[in-house]
């Protein structure tokens, strides 16, 4: 394409002598009002392209600014949680306010694990299964996981979809412009340049749309698995605690813990 335009351009300078010649960038004005003229003069299917990006720009901005939003207020939520938890001696305290520090997902496992350990013994003593705690982390996790990953696909989606979106306009911008210069029969630069650069706006438009979504998804990634490992790592934390404390507790005599069931379940 742009050894087309080159030899076009070196065509058309061979057969017109240049009138005014002037040195410098073009103004800053003349730059704008070329663009908007371009998009003025564009066609339908580079308006309906250049209308389906703007829609998938705000989209993927939408997505980025609620989940930034939303993983702040999940950190600091977790920070609180973690202070509140490491201050408390006693488990059954933390279940009475863990409500408080939602949106943390430290608050889900704690709930799962601490419903698990009443299942199991009650709340008192040494748990008969602790690999169904360390289950039961592991559900939590995956649980909170998902719903915080919920709309991510979109940003990816995006992504990768922009770029082809803008090159199918540019292709069909391109397609028309080379269909009026036959019409035409003038080989000229002049009369293929404004049809190729109008086309050329598609392309700019889907790298424009495409790489904040790349670099979005990205960052929000990064701190989903931050996220995640900072559940595992509370989800041990929790798990010690409750041993640690079931090896200190004094048990009544006679009065052993109630049976496990498994077929006992939490009620939401």
């Amino acid at each position: 394409m742009t050894l087309l335009a080159f030899a076009l351009f070196l065509q058309d300078a061979a057969t017109q002598a240049p009138t005014d010649v002037s040195l410098g960038p073009p103004p800053a004005g003349q730059s704008s009002s070329a663009l908007v003229e371009m998009l003025h003069n564009s066609g339908p299917t580079a308006l309906a392209v250049l209308g389906l990006l703007v829609i998938m720009s705000i989209l993927s901005w939408a997505v980025m600014i609620s989940k930034w939003r939303s993983f702040k207020a999940a950190d600091t939520q977790n920070r609180r949680f973690l202070r509140a938890f490491r201050k408390s001696g006693r488990l059954s305290e933390i279940a009475a306010i863990a409500d408080q520090f939602k949106p943390s997902p430290l608050v889900a496992v704690f709930n799962e694990i601490h419903d698990e350990y009443q299942r199991q013994s009650g709340g008192r003593g040494v748990p008969p299964n602790p690999q169904g705690l360390e289950r039961a982390a592991q559900t939590a996790a995956s649980e909170a996981l998902s719903s915080m990953e919920r709309r991510m696909t979109w940003l990816a989606t995006i992504a990768q979809v922009g770029p082809f979106v803008g090159l199918f306009g540019t292709v069909m911008g391109i397609i028309d412009a080379f269909h009026g210069l036959g019409a035409e029969g003038a080989a000229t630069l002049r009369a293929v340049a404004p049809g190729i650069s109008e086309a050329l706006i598609t392309t700019a438009a889907g790298l424009v749309v495409a790489v904040p979504a790349v670099m979005g998804y990205n960052q929000l990634t990064a701190r989903l698995r931050e996220f995640a490992a900072r559940m595992d790592d509370f989800g041990r934390e929790l798990l010690n605690a409750i041993q640690n404390a079931a090896l200190f507790q004094p048990h009544p005599p006679n009065t052993p813990p109630p049976p496990y069931t498994e077929d006992r379940r939490r009620s939401h």
